[in-house]
């Protein structure tokens, strides 16, 4: 049965500082009431007018639909902006999801128990006595205190949080097997807050996401190679360098061989989406040996950093740094500590540079984009990895966008020995 009309007008549109935020702007004899209605699935004030939706799990295009669908029945008028329309229409999921067996609605159920999660702490409902880090994530151990009095032991962060399997009857009992578990790696009270919740929790006490996003430059979009600069840059590798030779086995894969017998690059012609990998690269320790590492870089990645991971093993530089945080430190990028790997951000917030020192598979990231879950591009280097090309790549990531502090940036690596030049990647869009 349909609603009686509400005369109030509800718009919706993308935060312009956080993204996915969504903020409504609410007008109208009635506007309280869509307020409070909107209060009700998750929406807190900022302004007189204005309510946002921030969350942990990045779904906040979904939720606003619902929003929008349910103050419609109500009779109110509702509005959503052609941005965040094009957000809501947008089919995606989570980079290297942890549980790959889970559907795209089971996603979001996980999600949607780690905001309650979220959500119970902020508020005050679930008090952490004590975290610890598993040598993976985050785990914790809590005590709800309203309703049915719960003891719980947490494991993961953000959109991952979830409570564990084990019950107990006490505080007591879980306090003392959370310090069983993890001994000497326990510690008092809740983990730091994470970027993304700090961010959260700022946006919805209506403050910017961080006094240091205030005063750096504003977010802007990621460089992207554009189409086809990948499939020329291959196809120059060939004609014009003599120290790879070319294989196709299939129709959908080229594979360079190195003359050294020690490299092998494996580029995928097919690869379209931008989570999908289109180039792996690995040395061994021999024409027969162990694999001492390996890369692998998505769709859109700027060919610079391709050019230079082939360079480097194609002529090693005589000197360089010795190590990625010097590069980055000396280029300006802004570095950030947590619990489980140090992260560097380019002055402009376009691409970040990680380091997770417990990972063997992706010990180290290079990503286009603000947040490595919704990347533009991302290049992964293995454990094993020297130290000095990861200095180059840093080294070439500090050059393609310098600081303004450094306004004579380094030339772009010469080709070693016929190596196809790499031509600086125009800023395109890309999610």
């Amino acid at each position: 049965m349909p609603y009686a009309p509400a005369d109030a007008h509800v718009h919706f549109a993308l935060h312009p500082d956080h993204h996915p935020a969504v903020i409504a702007t609410t007008t109208g004899p009635t506007a309280d009431a869509a307020r409070s209605h909107l209060h009700d699935l998750g929406w807190r004030s900022t302004g007189p007018a204005t309510m946002v939706l921030a969350r942990i799990d990045c779904e906040e295009p979904h939720y606003t639909a619902q929003a929008a669908e349910q103050l419609r029945r109500y009779g109110f008028t509702t509005e959503i902006d052609p941005a965040l329309q094009e957000e809501i229409d947008t089919e995606w999921t989570w980079a290297n999801y942890p549980m790959p067996w889970c559907t795209r609605e089971e996603i979001r159920e996980v999600g949607a128990a780690a905001q309650r999660i979220h959500d119970d702490i902020a508020d005050g409902r679930l008090v952490i006595h004590l975290h610890a880090h598993d040598g993976h994530t985050i785990v914790a151990v809590g005590s709800y205190k309203e309703g049915v009095r719960r003891h719980v032991h947490l494991h993961g962060e953000d959109h991952l949080r979830q409570e564990t399997d084990l019950a107990f009857g006490t505080e007591a009992e879980a306090v003392a097997e959370f310090h069983r578990l993890y001994g000497v790696a326990v510690r008092l009270g809740p983990a730091p807050l994470t970027s993304r919740e700090q961010a959260v929790r700022q946006l919805l006490a209506g403050k910017p996401p961080s006094a240091a996003e205030e005063t750096s430059a504003p977010a802007a979009e990621p460089p992207v190679a554009e189409p086809g600069e990948h499939e020329a840059f291959l196809s120059a590798l060939f004609d014009e360098d003599r120290q790879w030779e070319r294989y196709r086995p299939f129709d959908e894969t080229t594979i360079a061989s190195h003359e050294s017998l020690t490299v092998r690059v494996e580029f995928d012609h097919e690869a379209r989406h931008r989570t999908d990998v289109a180039w792996t690269i690995a040395e061994y320790d021999g024409p027969v040996g162990e694999r001492l590492w390996h890369a692998t870089l998505t769709v859109g990645t700027p060919v610079p950093l391709i050019h230079t991971i082939l360079q480097y093993l194609d002529a090693p530089p005589l000197s360089t740094a010795d190590h990625p945080d010097d590069v980055l430190h000396g280029a300006a990028w802004r570095p950030a500590s947590h619990p489980a790997r140090t992260t560097w951000a380019a002055p402009d917030r376009t691409i970040v540079f990680e380091s997770t020192p417990h990972a063997v598979a992706d010990r180290w990231t290079l990503y286009g984009g603000e947040d490595l879950d919704r990347a533009a591009w991302t290049l992964r280097l293995s454990a094993g990895v020297p130290h000095t090309l990861l200095a180059e790549l840093a080294q070439t990531a500090a050059d393609l966008f310098p600081s303004p502090t450094r306004p004579t940036p380094r030339p772009l690596p010469a080709p070693a020995r016929g190596l196809p030049a790499a031509v600086p990647t125009q800023r395109a869009r890309g999610r």
